[in-house]
């Protein structure tokens, strides 16, 4: 009987044992990626690859956890917009209210380019203005210049 039990507690302790699957191997130009697509909460400016803070540190052995965990690059990145919002995301996503993100600076640049172009236009446009009369005792003095010079 006791036997039987402990067999049956072998069985049961190793079946959970059997049935996870050794961590796959994470490519680290993979970690690298993800963690490039992600603000650094600390440092803001900076990506969790590129930042030296100790919380970007353990984002990326979060990044690096999940994918080893079988999860997809897109699944990581949704982990973390699901925790800090969509600005944790140094692209944000082209949709909505960002978009204006994507469409603002092009518009400034073809606004620029339509004011610079009618500027141009303005000034190489304007009508020359006619040279003032002369009077005719003026003309007679320019005329007789002229003839004097040899």
């Amino acid at each position: 009987m006791i036997a039987l039990v402990l067999a049956l507690l072998l069985a049961l302790g190793a079946g959970p044992a059997a049935a996870q699957t050794a961590p796959r191997a994470v490519d680290e130009q993979q970690v690298y990626a993800v963690a490039s697509e992600l603000r650094c909460v600390v440092c803001q400016n900076l990506s969790v690859a590129d930042s030296p803070s100790e919380m970007a540190g353990q984002m990326r052995a979060i990044v690096r956890e999940r994918l080893a965990a079988g999860e997809t690059p897109a699944q990581v990145r949704q982990y973390f917009v699901t925790r800090y919002g969509d600005w944790i995301l140094l692209a944000p996503p082209r949709r909505g209210f960002t978009l204006l993100v994507w469409l603002a600076p092009w518009a400034a640049v073809l606004v620029g380019l339509i004011v610079v172009s009618l500027l141009v236009r303005r000034w190489t446009s304007r009508p020359r203005p006619a040279p003032a009369p002369i009077d005719p005792a003026m003309r007679e003095r320019i005329r007789r210049e002229m003839e004097q010079e040899p």
